[in-house]
């Protein structure tokens, strides 16, 4: 294993003592728990938002929370979950009279915990929360079974938080802040591919293998088996089939307005995700599906795998309003439609 740590077993207190360094000004932690993240932007009367997972994915979950964007989150340790206690001490702290929204991916832990502190949240602290699960990878299951989605969630919660964040900070109450959120999750679709296993610091190995000239088509973002693994293609090759399957899923057509994000999964460097964004625009454009605003960088990883995912989200106004809405985070920063937007990873 060659990482630039100590300890691993002092890996997350150490990693989130610089976060709290850094950006002291920004964000705080709720109890002295270094795993309750916390705004310290606050809004009277403004319906809260609270995220969690497991660490090892920045700028998610965390690095989201901030001004326009998330209020709260619980970092649970390397690929895991964290606990119910946690997350109903964000809920607390960030709680304004307005309800809480919790956004989080479709993983069993996280639900079982963040339920089990939504149901803490009411009965104890009398705070309504609402739940909007991301699950936008087509590559893990089918879209709904037996009326639920069993869909991970992965890179495009980005704009379930972005459009949910947004609705928040307008002031819009907690009935409407989770339609938008859940209409945003609803119109998001995202697939990727890996080229290397990643590796969690207590193990010290990687979680699987792949082999030099060989790639992973729809794998997840803790090693979960994707639906094809073959050798390694050309980023044409790829951005094709990912963008194909996309378009088919939701499905978008001729005329639609999308934004796209391309993410890298941690050891993937920006020259190879603009080459692949550069197909992207060219498949679009063949398909006569315009795009409104491109996202590209690092906004949901794991750890040090190579390897890169794509999101299209389906616009209408209402959501191109949203997403246009300034945000403010350490970690990601957006100044308007005709300003700049800023990934600081």
């Amino acid at each position: 294993m060659k990482k630039i740590i100590n300890d691993p077993n002092n890996y997350l207190k150490e990693m989130l003592e610089g976060i709290y360094i850094a950006h002291k000004d920004e964000v705080t932690c709720v109890n002295n728990d270094l795993q309750c993240y916390v705004t310290k932007y606050k809004k009277k009367n403004k319906v809260a938002i609270a995220t969690g997972g497991g660490s090892g994915h920045l700028p998610l979950f965390l690095g989201y929370v901030g001004k326009g964007m998330l209020d709260g989150c619980a970092v649970g340790d390397v690929f895991q979950s964290p606990s119910s206690e946690q997350m109903l001490a964000i809920t607390k702290e960030i709680d304004s009279g307005a309800g809480t929204l919790y956004i989080y991916g479709n993983y069993n832990g996280d639900i079982f915990n963040f339920d089990m502190a939504a149901e803490m949240a009411d009965f104890e602290e009398d705070i309504r929360v609402e739940t909007v699960l991301g699950a936008d990878d087509v590559a893990s299951a089918k879209a709904v079974v037996n009326g639920k989605n069993t869909r991970r969630g992965v890179a495009g919660i980005f704009f379930v938080y972005k459009c949910a964040g947004a609705a928040a900070d307008k002031m819009y109450d907690l009935d409407e802040v989770k339609r938008i959120a859940d209409k945003a999750n609803h119109n998001v679709r995202t697939m990727g591919v890996a080229l290397s296993a990643c590796t969690v610091p207590r193990v010290g190995h990687p979680g699987f293998s792949i082999d030099d000239n060989m790639m992973e088509i729809g794998m997840g973002i803790h090693g979960e088996t994707g639906i094809r693994r073959g050798e390694i293609e050309t980023a044409d090759q790829i951005a094709s089939e990912i963008v194909e399957s996309l378009v088919t899923d939701l499905p978008f057509k001729e005329g639609d307005q999308v934004a796209v994000l391309v993410n890298g999964l941690g050891a993937t460097p920006l020259d190879e995700q603009y080459i692949v964004t550069r197909k992207i625009d060219e498949i679009l454009k063949g398909k006569g599906i315009s795009v409104y605003r491109y996202y590209v960088g690092e906004y949901a990883t794991a750890i040090e795998m190579a390897g890169l995912s794509i999101s299209l989200f389906n616009l209408d106004d209402e959501l191109k309003e949203l997403l246009d809405h300034e945000v403010d985070t350490p970690f990601f920063k957006q100044f308007g439609k005709n300003k700049w937007i800023k990934n600081l990873w």
